[in-house]
């Protein structure tokens, strides 16, 4: 029995309960005018549906009176941009005269039936109401006692279903259009391809660090050697640095969606890799030509990121080996290129989610990028376009 009455404590059943009263007051005051031609109001929301600001008026309306509590007020099942063209206009023609035709019954009923019950408790008291022509069929009078309850039950039903019923036609007919669920839908998957260019960022800037962090470690600790050591914690330290200022502008980017990301690294900057790889034992010959500092912004930074990740995998699997660093832009084409010989007995890399994360850069910029052994070395070679 409490679970059948909940919705009596529920604000939402009075706010579509206010809902559905709105149009009244509009029917009210054309009878009032001319009772002669009540299908005048609904006539006149034909023109009225055309214009496309009503339509964000009525999903507004019906995003906090038919679901207040959902989502916080944000239900985002209805739309409250303007009418985007004619299929949105007509649906929101539909949904004003449903709107007016259930709001005219919800009136009639909450009016109504109340009023019944009235008439019935006053027929068992004894007294014959004059107007009411389904009670002076009850004989004996006594008898109306066990009817009250039905119109107070039929009114609670009532309340609720035209609740749910306003509710599931605003869905229908005050719901994103295509081209708005195609918007909402992109944005989805922008902020989905941000999250996983965040992931590789972290991936790739605190990986490189660590790698070269252990590397250098175990290689003082190995060498017993003072100057040597000196020179490792100090690669090291500004490995740590670099790492720390990419951290920080990941996490500002986390915390500020609306704040311009600011600069990352481009191939510019690839001097900084190459000494880090150096400092860590790996003995890097690279060779750059072309107009580098001319490569757009994205696939500069991207092409950084594909380097630093292609040498972190060389200290992390092979160690201190002989390394062969070939970048070059010609014919509207990146091209980069790292190799270093396959250790013994090994296959040069791992199979994680950097080689992969190779792959997914370079893929989402048109490109393409080979990883695996090629005639005796271990090969990263990418293929980014320009433009």
């Amino acid at each position: 029995m409490a679970r059948f009455l909940r919705p009596l404590l529920w604000g939402t059943t009075y706010t579509r309960l206010l809902h559905l009263w709105v149009p009244m007051l509009f029917v009210s005051v054309w009878l009032y005018i001319d009772a002669t031609r009540p299908w005048v109001p609904a006539l006149m929301l034909i023109p009225l549906g055309l214009i496309p600001a009503v339509r964000r008026g009525e999903g507004v309306q019906a995003r906090f009176m038919l679901a207040p509590g959902e989502r916080g007020g944000e239900d985002t099942a209805f739309s409250v941009a303007p009418s985007a063209g004619p299929r949105d206009r007509w649906r929101t023609v539909l949904w004003l005269e449903a709107r007016m035709l259930l709001g005219v019954t919800a009136s009639m009923v909450t009016v109504w039936l109340p009023m019944f019950a009235v008439d019935l408790t006053r027929s068992a008291l004894g007294y014959w109401p004059s107007g009411d022509p389904v009670i002076r069929l009850l004989d004996p009078h006594w008898s109306s006692a066990l009817l009250i309850p039905l119109p107070l039950l039929v009114l609670y039903g009532a309340v609720v279903g035209l609740g749910e019923l306003i509710t599931a036609l605003a869905r229908r007919l005050l719901g994103p259009s295509a081209s708005e669920r195609l918007a909402a839908l992109e944005e989805r998957t922008e902020q989905l391809l941000e999250r996983n260019r965040i992931a590789r960022e972290l991936h790739d800037s605190i990986g490189h660090a660590l790698t070269v962090a252990v590397v250098q470690a175990g290689a003082a600790r190995a060498a017993g050697d003072a100057e040597f050591t000196a020179r490792a914690l100090t690669a090291i330290e500004e490995t740590g640095r670099a790492a720390l200022e990419d951290l920080e502008r990941v996490l500002g980017v986390l915390r500020e969606a609306d704040r311009p990301v600011s600069a990352r690294p481009t191939l510019t900057d690839a001097d900084r890799l190459l000494e880090s790889a150096r400092s860590s034992g790996a003995k890097v010959d690279a060779e750059v030509s072309g107009p580098v500092e001319k490569v757009a912004g994205p696939v500069s930074r991207e092409g950084y990121r594909i380097l630093q990740e292609a040498l972190t995998n060389v200290l992390r699997h092979a160690g201190s080996v002989p390394v062969r660093v070939r970048i070059e832009v010609r014919d509207g084409t990146l091209s980069l290129e790292v190799r270093n010989p396959l250790p013994d007995g090994g296959s040069g890399a791992g199979r994680g989610s950097g080689l992969r994360g190779i792959r997914e850069r370079a893929a989402l910029l048109g490109g393409s990028a080979r990883t695996g052994p090629h005639e005796g070395d271990w090969q990263v070679h990418a293929e980014l376009p320009l433009h």
